[in-house]
């Protein structure tokens, strides 16, 4: 049997439809939201409850929603999957952000051919609170497609308030657990995370930074770089949030008033006071628990660290990334002198968070448009 069919023909998913390219997509129907791996194509489903996605590799991506009066619970769907598929992997139940949720180790056959993976049944929201099936699979014995199966679950945002949060894969492996005290980098300020926040997060660089480094070579190397990008914002926006009141709040009170331009400038000079750091042979990406809490980072750690930070204050922002100049650069959508770059139809301020500049201040020999990409949040 064809590996694209697997599933097809255990759900009846429908006829394979047109190729189209991968990008983040949300059901107008149930509210869930997904940002896929570059390299999944969609090849089949009914545009509403059922989708089937693959990739060049091998790598199938399946998704389905069930109403509550087929499936009374997440284990429920999950104990019928492992009948249905005979499948020998073990299924553990845990909680995603308040909904019920379970995780499946996929470890089947069909028709002599063994596949393994994993699977996710979670709560969506809404009339009767339907469930959400994501199944992520290939041929055994392809270990390179691993990251891949994890990365495309963990893109999964059930309900419009996960879109900020840690994926249901990363929220399993790496509980966040109790808030714990911190002091953001160089500053005599109380401020708090969660005990295994920087773990999560860095866990979940490394992972990503895998899956981008497969589309290094391909004409899809921009969008994949973006979804980088994309997932740490996802994963950290949440675990930045105390921690990012707190620097507001402490800003706030060395004057009567205080703009966005204030704000911005005060969080610019303090991601500017961070050590310079890089690790070529890894991801050379520090987490952004850590940069904010060690003070340390390169340029896109830290133009992605101030970015959340503004977006934390209700301040449009985004980055910008150029692998010609081997640089990254936040940006601010607030008025102001300084160089701006147009993207997503908004004209961007910079902000240079390697070098003690203030806003709008950006280097000729790096100020081509051409030669950066903007990578917007919303």
């Amino acid at each position: 049997m064809n590996t694209k069919t697997i599933l097809a023909s255990v759900f009846a998913f429908g006829l394979f439809a047109a190729v189209l390219s991968a990008e983040p997509m949300v059901s107008p129907s149930w509210g869930f939201r997904i940002d896929l791996p570059e390299e999944y194509e969609y090849v089949a489903g009914d545009g509403r409850d059922k989708f089937t996605f693959h990739t060049p590799g091998g790598a199938i991506f399946e998704l389905a929603v069930y109403p509550r009066s087929t499936y009374p619970t997440p284990q429920a769907l999950a104990a019928d999957i492992q009948k249905r598929l005979r499948n020998s992997g073990e299924t553990s139940d845990f909680e995603y952000r308040n909904r019920k949720a379970a995780l499946l180790e996929l470890d089947f056959s069909v028709q002599n051919s063994h596949f393994s993976g994993w699977g996710l049944c979670v709560e969506l929201e809404g009339a009767g609170t339907p469930l959400l099936l994501a199944l992520a699979y290939g041929e055994t014995g392809k270990a390179e497609l691993q990251n891949l199966h994890l990365s495309a679950l963990d893109s999964l945002a059930p309900a419009e308030g996960d879109r900020r949060a840690p994926g249901p894969v990363t929220e399993y492996a790496y509980p966040r657990g109790n808030r714990i005290q911190v002091s953001p980098a160089g500053l005599d300020l109380e401020a708090f995370v969660r005990e295994h926040d920087a773990e999560g997060a860095q866990a979940l660089v490394e992972r990503e930074f895998g899956v981008l480094k497969r589309s290094a070579d391909s004409p899809q190397w921009k969008s994949a770089w973006a979804r980088f990008y994309r997932a740490i914002y996802r994963d950290s926006f949440s675990r930045l949030s105390e921690l990012a009141f707190a620097l507001e709040r402490h800003w706030s009170t060395k004057t009567m008033t205080i703009t966005n331009w204030d704000v911005a400038g005060k969080a610019l000079e303090w991601v500017q006071t961070f050590s310079y750091e890089r690790d070529l042979p890894g991801s050379d990406f520090v987490n952004l628990v850590s940069a904010a809490t060690e003070g340390r980072g390169d340029c896109d750690s830290r133009s992605l660290l101030w970015a959340i930070i503004m977006e934390q204050a209700n301040i449009p922002a985004a980055i910008m990334v150029s692998a010609d100049y081997s640089h990254a650069m936040g940006l601010i959508d607030i008025p102001g002198p300084g160089a701006r770059f147009k993207w997503d139809g908004t004209q961007w301020l910079v902000a240079e968070t390697t070098v003690a500049v203030s806003l709008g201040r950006i280097e000729q020999k790096v100020s081509d448009p051409t030669y950066w990409l903007g990578v917007i949040f919303q």
